[in-house]
């Protein structure tokens, strides 16, 4: 079964230096048929403008994964870390019993990305972050784990959830595959192009909340850059 969820009706916000699409309710955007799905908690496509960012701030208890289509991210947290990610690449940010990070856009052309939560198996684990790339040639016809909580996925980011977050790009015409599984759900977004999900077309930016559904079949109606969520139900 899916369930579109078309570009133009999702939560907006914009604030000048930030505008954002929220595909489930966040902050001010509340819409209670859509507060989660399944584990899966917040999926924002924000674009900052160059030069600005979220100042300091707090988090706890949520898996927090992004994926930057465009441009590139500056990250300082309470840990010491400090990083840069850029377009195609991931970090992940395990705020456990408590972090307080920074993520400006230092960059001189707006950045553009997909920040993804994902709730935790339990609270109280050890907050952490990292970082990595993942080259676009390994995910051409194929997904590619790029955060999981579950065993057997190598080179994945690390996250403390029976989750996983996946990308794969296609060329026009080709179709991907991928196990869900049933019991479980999914969620697809395009990045760039345009796909048909078993008969219905997505397309770029928009949502697909996917159940019951033992195999997915992805094809591209376009070249097309798509990342997926697989999580429990």
């Amino acid at each position: 079964m899916i369930e579109l969820r078309p570009f133009d009706r999702l939560g907006h916000a914009n604030h000048g230096w930030l505008d954002a699409r929220h595909h489930f309710s966040f902050a001010h955007y509340h819409d209670p048929a859509r507060m989660h799905w399944g584990a899966l908690r917040v999926w924002n496509d924000d674009m900052i403008a160059p030069g600005t960012g979220f100042g300091t701030h707090p988090h706890r208890d949520m898996e927090i994964i992004t994926y930057i289509r465009e441009g590139a991210i500056t990250h300082t947290d309470s840990l010491g870390n400090t990083g840069r990610t850029e377009a195609g690449d991931v970090q992940v940010m395990s705020a456990g019993t408590g972090i307080r990070h920074a993520e400006h856009n230092r960059e001189n052309v707006a950045t553009r990305l997909f920040q993804i939560w994902i709730m935790p198996d339990r609270a109280g684990h050890a907050p952490s972050w990292g970082t990595r790339s993942f080259p676009k040639a390994d995910r051409a016809g194929q997904f590619v784990v790029l955060a999981s909580g579950r065993t057997g996925d190598g080179d994945a980011l690390p996250i403390n959830a029976d989750a996983r977050v996946l990308g794969a790009t296609l060329k026009a015409g080709q179709v991907v595959e991928y196990p869900l599984g049933a019991t479980r759900l999914g969620y697809l977004v395009p990045a760039r192009g345009r796909v048909d999900i078993e008969g219905t077309t997505v397309g770029e930016r928009d949502g697909a909340a996917i159940s019951d559904t033992e195999t997915l079949h992805v094809r591209a109606l376009e070249d097309s850059e798509i990342i997926l969520v697989d999580t429990l139900a």
